[in-house]
């Protein structure tokens, strides 16, 4: 059967710049492109899992705007089932600005909009979608109490639930216990765990400090992302480190979303946390080599060819 993941998530219209480097405060800068794309690090994922074999279920809410029906067609493209994307008339479609320099280094501005105001209500509407899925996948780019009930109901129907903790915040005990997989960077890990990490020895500190915050049954992994020096992987039994695939990056706006709805499909499709982790890494690496963080969603055959 089909795998199924079910994404809780933020979905925006990036407006994509590229520059030689970032302007300094009160500086202006002539810029060499322009791309308007869609994106949003919900919507990302999903078509990064819908490309890569998964049958998709988006929750979430667009502006009644251009931007809004941009994303519905995208996502109608993508074969994913829009049935709990709400059209909300007061808020506009989420947007970000993201400056891309010369080596693929970004840096982004979100505007949440639509994208604050899925509610615990919209959650219990998509009930169904969530228990019957393989995978739950959540990002923290809409409100934490949504996440939470989500996550709730997949709990206890068995559903996996993974949460990709970016953009970086504290979170309560409430919502990590029910967590089956945490996919921070090494920022993020600081901010959940508390620990610097500036050291290999500090990464598996914090690692394994997260690994006793989350959910004490079922899979209980961190995957904690090191960019180019790969993957710490933190189970209840073992702590390994996955190295990289080097490839020349030209944009790493959306590795971090092709890593996570890769990983998602590939524990949807019932392979182990450790195969899982290399195919979501050889994503995010084919990732890089694109412009645009929704085109750079990879497919299957395009994984293949860097591997």
């Amino acid at each position: 059967m089909q795998p199924k993941v079910t994404v809780l998530g933020s979905a925006n219209i990036d407006l994509v710049i590229r520059a030689k480097r970032m302007p300094n405060k009160g500086e202006t800068l002539i810029g060499g492109a322009f791309d308007i794309f869609t994106g949003g690090k919900g919507f990302n994922q999903a078509t990064a899992a819908a490309r890569l074999g998964a049958d998709v279920t988006f929750i979430g809410r667009i502006g009644d705007d251009v931007f809004g029906e941009m994303l519905r067609s995208a996502m109608d493209a993508e074969n994913i089932d829009t049935r709990f994307v709400k059209t909300d008339a007061e808020s506009g479609t989420g947007i970000a600005t993201i400056v891309v320099e010369p080596d693929g280094d970004n840096s982004i501005i979100v505007v949440p909009r639509a994208n604050m105001c899925i509610t615990p209500k919209d959650i219990d509407t998509a009930e169904d979608s969530i228990a019957n899925a393989d995978v739950l996948l959540l990002q923290l780019e809409t409100p934490i109490d949504s996440s939470q009930r989500a996550a709730e109901i997949a709990r206890d129907n068995g559903t996996i639930v993974m949460l990709d903790p970016a953009p970086a915040r504290s979170l309560p005990d409430s919502f990590l216990d029910k967590i089956d997989i945490l996919t921070p960077n090494t920022s993020e890990a600081t901010v959940l765990s508390g620990h610097e990490i500036n050291t290999a020895e500090r990464r598996t500190v914090a690692a394994k400090a997260l690994q006793k915050q989350i959910a004490q049954d079922g899979l209980s992994t961190v995957v904690l992302t090191l960019g180019e020096q790969g993957v710490l992987l933190c189970t209840p039994s073992e702590t390994t480190h996955i190295p990289a695939i080097s490839v020349e990056a030209v944009d790493t706006t959306g590795a971090g979303d092709a890593f996570s709805g890769a990983l998602a499909t590939a524990l949807a499709k019932g392979n182990n946390i450790i195969e899982s982790v290399k195919f979501a890494i050889a994503a995010g690496a084919a990732a890089v080599t694109v412009l645009g963080a929704t085109p750079s969603m990879p497919t299957n055959e395009k994984i293949e060819s860097i591997v």
